[in-house]
């Protein structure tokens, strides 16, 4: 099995799949060897690479929280944060560093407090709507997000692990201070033991890339495991290989070495 994360790993920086890159995934299932996209992506931001891919497949999304199918775009299960562990969340946090600034994500859409940085995502577009803060937790959620533009990734992802470790996983992916919560113990690694346990695939049978902290668990969990070179150092430092960065299609790399005999349909 192929296990890669998306953003930093096999998609560019300006948002592109190369076509070496997709003619190296169609490989992979040609070979007879299983693809799994891994990322922290919603299922809503899939559609692009789901079409990139043809379709193939299943992919893990919101860091484990969400399975979805790529050949019929739908999500097949999700392992969701209860309405009391986002507002107790929520809460700790808020005492922490108030500066923060929360949205929920669901299988489809999100709802975010009204001072929440979208940036350059318009929120309708996006699916999302503006709520007050009471209102956050509602109902459960695939992911909790806590956004401070002006906080180091590391030192605040540090923070939240001391304050709210108990209730929920923390982690980071973007290098920005954006917090990404998934309910306690759910983790691209445990998302992507439930499915080889179905398919019976052992841990050692499992090729991982990624490049973020949220892909730590995963690339521990894999029997092999590459960062791409613009890795985050810790996982770099954890990785068992390490190949070209995202812009040098450097998982591409790797799997034309895998499956040299294998050729992308026209």
């Amino acid at each position: 099995m192929i296990a890669t994360d998306l953003d930093g790993t096999i998609v560019r920086s300006d948002g592109t799949l190369s076509d070496r890159t997709v003619a190296a995934l169609a490989r992979v299932e040609q070979a007879g060897a299983a693809l799994v996209m891994v990322t922290g992506r919603p299922p809503r931001w899939m559609t692009e690479v789901a079409a990139a891919v043809r379709h193939h497949g299943v992919a893990i999304c919101a860091n484990g929280a969400v399975l979805y199918d790529l050949h019929t775009d739908t999500v097949l299960s999700t392992s969701e944060v209860p309405p009391e562990v986002i507002a107790e969340t929520i809460a700790r946090l808020r005492a922490l560093v108030p500066e923060l600034r929360f949205a929920v994500e669901y299988p489809t859409g999100f709802v975010f407090e009204d001072s929440y940085m979208l940036e350059r995502w318009d929120a309708e577009a996006l699916g999302g709507r503006p709520v007050s803060p009471d209102r956050l937790a509602d109902r459960s959620g695939t992911k909790l997000l806590a956004y401070h533009a002006d906080a180091d990734a590391d030192e605040l992802t540090e923070k939240a692990v001391a304050a709210v470790g108990d209730l929920v996983t923390v982690t980071n992916s973007s290098g920005r201070g954006l917090l990404e919560m998934s309910a306690h113990g759910v983790t691209k690694a445990s998302a992507l033991a439930a499915l080889c346990a179905e398919q019976g695939v052992a841990s050692g049978d499992v090729v991982a890339f990624g490049d973020q902290l949220n892909d730590l668990p995963m690339l521990t969990w894999a029997g092999t495991s590459y960062a791409v070179a613009n890795a985050h150092p810790l996982v770099l430092a954890a990785v068992t290989h390490k190949t070209s960065s995202n812009d040098d299609d450097g998982v591409a790399e790797v799997l034309e070495r895998l499956f040299p005999t294998g050729t992308a349909e026209n």
